[in-house]
């Protein structure tokens, strides 16, 4: 038989073979999100209200939230709200700018950079949207009922700062999903979601409220939180099966489209940082983040040509360049200076340039397995970040800070109301008028060194609970390796996507047998 007719045939039989039927269990995604939905719905109606004061200049949420939310929500919009007449004297054109550059980053950012699988372009993308959405609806509740519990209230006010808190709680989860894409079925992603914010949510209530641990750029509550959360969760997906597929791979175009990921991160991760800074701190964060994250970069490049012998690795540049954003984050706003920024930046860069190179193939084939790298992007320069953040918490002074403003950002650290010191400078402290915890620095390195035990102790722990309940029967399961890292399965495909598919199957067939051609020749002479 010729070639051509081979091909064919081959080609035919394979068409009729790619469409996998739609599991039962499937219709159970349908069924969680829309009741979940309606929840949202009906919760939202009940326990909050929107905050139309000009407190933190979000007097004008309504317009905006009806834009950020599902049409289901335009309904009470138009029955419950109404413009602030204040709108022009508040500062939420700026802070809009801040929130817009964050949540580009939840959509184009993440979901982008995650298109480098070759098979699974449309989970990517898609998947992120709806997770990121789901995510959004939940986390402003789950915030807003933590919120209202510590100020003894039944509902609670919902402010452009509460859309930020969503988008970095949304932030969280699609790290976590990183560690799991491809191989997590919707439903459980969904699970997943569910468990995860709430989890979340009350690490960092811990963190910020009864450790008071600060992190402006959430590289403690956010990105490390999300890493090993994520990564638990794998591990217990995974069990005991050796993950390994050959359509875990990029091809030139999805390594393209993954860099567009890239360049969004890049380009708006100071926003990230410094989204939530005060007065100066914010310009800190700003001038901080931007040497961190360019300098993790040029480390990058340099890493990536030694390690790769003169030439140069997409893997790192898709995400190795960021690592200096995760880890001057904890600190984005402190008076660490440019250059420490930049060292900060460097050691991040490096770091997770290595992690790529030599860690992450360990630990796929020894510990857990990890699609997206995110120990190496997250994990590691988030860790260092938290670290930093001790140092500089057991280093800073009222000095550094030009007195008082040492204690906007470690109000712990504000002397008791009954104690000598608070009288010696009463008239300056009229700001915390309540006095402190009267904490010394070394204290609040300690306090901030136990806030990063704690939320690598609550993500492992509450990913490896989260983990066997997204096993549960009642859930839908990817068990076939086969139909990991493969949009086929889940999604309604174009028919160049089988059509490439057997292109890739018929030339690597052809491939083997010409080598095969080529050994018995070598044999017989």
């Amino acid at each position: 038989m010729d070639t051509e007719r081979r091909q064919t045939i081959e080609y035919k039989f394979l068409r009729q073979n790619t469409h996998h039927p739609v599991p039962k269990k499937r219709y159970t995604f349908v069924i969680y999100l829309a009741l979940f939905h309606v929840a949202f719905v009906v919760l939202m109606g009940f326990f909050s209200k929107y905050d139309l004061s000009n407190k933190n200049g979000t007097s004008n949420s309504s317009g905006l939230y009806a834009i950020l939310f599902h049409f289901c929500f335009i309904i009470l919009f138009a029955l419950f709200t109404k413009y602030d007449p204040i709108y022009g004297q508040s500062q939420v054109p700026g802070l809009y700018a801040m929130f817009m550059d964050v949540h580009s980053m939840m959509f184009i950012g993440f979901g982008f950079l995650m298109t480098f699988l070759k098979r699974y372009g449309y989970g990517a993308v898609g998947l992120n949207f709806i997770i990121a959405a789901f995510v959004l609806e939940w986390s402003i509740l789950v915030r807003g009922w933590l919120e209202a519990g510590i100020n003894g209230e039944a509902d609670f006010t919902i402010n452009i700062k509460s859309l930020l808190v969503a988008d970095f709680c949304a932030a969280a989860v699609l790290i976590s999903f990183g560690a799991v894409i491809g191989k997590a079925s919707l439903s459980q992603l969904i699970v997943m979601a569910t468990f995860e914010v709430v989890i979340q949510g009350v690490n960092e209530l811990i963190g910020l409220h009864y450790l008071q641990a600060y992190d402006v750029g959430e590289s403690i509550y956010v990105h490390v939180f999300g890493a090993y959360f994520g990564l638990a969760v794998s591990k217990v997906l995974q069990g005991t099966r050796e993950i390994e597929s050959t359509k875990e791979s990029s091809h030139y175009h999805s390594d393209l489209f993954a860099m567009i990921g890239t360049i969004f991160l890049f380009l708006y991760w100071p926003s990230f940082n410094s989204a939530v800074a005060v007065d100066e701190g914010q310009t800190r964060a700003i001038i901080n983040t931007f040497l961190g994250i360019a300098s993790s970069c040029v480390a990058t490049f340099i890493i990536s040509l030694l390690v790769g012998k003169g030439r140069l690795n997409m893997v790192h540049v898709q995400n190795a360049t960021l690592a200096g954003g995760v880890a001057v984050g904890a600190v984005a706003d402190m008076q660490i200076e440019p250059f420490g920024a930049m060292i900060i930046g460097t050691v991040a860069g490096i770091i997770s340039t290595l992690g790529f190179q030599f860690l992450t193939p360990t630990l796929n084939e020894t510990v857990v397995h990890d699609t997206c790298g995110v120990n190496n992007l997250h994990g590691m320069p988030g860790l260092l970040s938290g670290i930093a953040s001790a140092i500089v918490a057991a280093t800073a002074t009222r000095e550094n800070y030009n007195g008082n403003r040492l204690y906007v950002f470690y109000p712990s650290r504000t002397p008791m109301s009954n104690s000598t010191e608070y009288s010696n400078f009463s008239l300056d402290l009229t700001e915390f008028s309540r006095g402190g915890m009267g904490r010394t620095a070394a204290v609040q390195g300690g306090y901030q060194m136990a806030a990063l035990a704690v939320t690598l102790g609550m993500a492992i722990i509450g990913g490896i609970i989260t983990g066997y309940i997204m096993k549960l029967p009642i859930i839908e399961q990817i068990q076939d390796i086969e139909e990991m890292f493969d949009d086929e399965p889940n999604w309604l495909t174009p028919e160049d996507y089988s059509l490439k598919l057997t292109e890739v199957r018929v030339q690597n067939r052809e491939s083997e047998e010409e080598m095969q051609e080529k050994r018995v020749l070598h044999t017989s002479t």
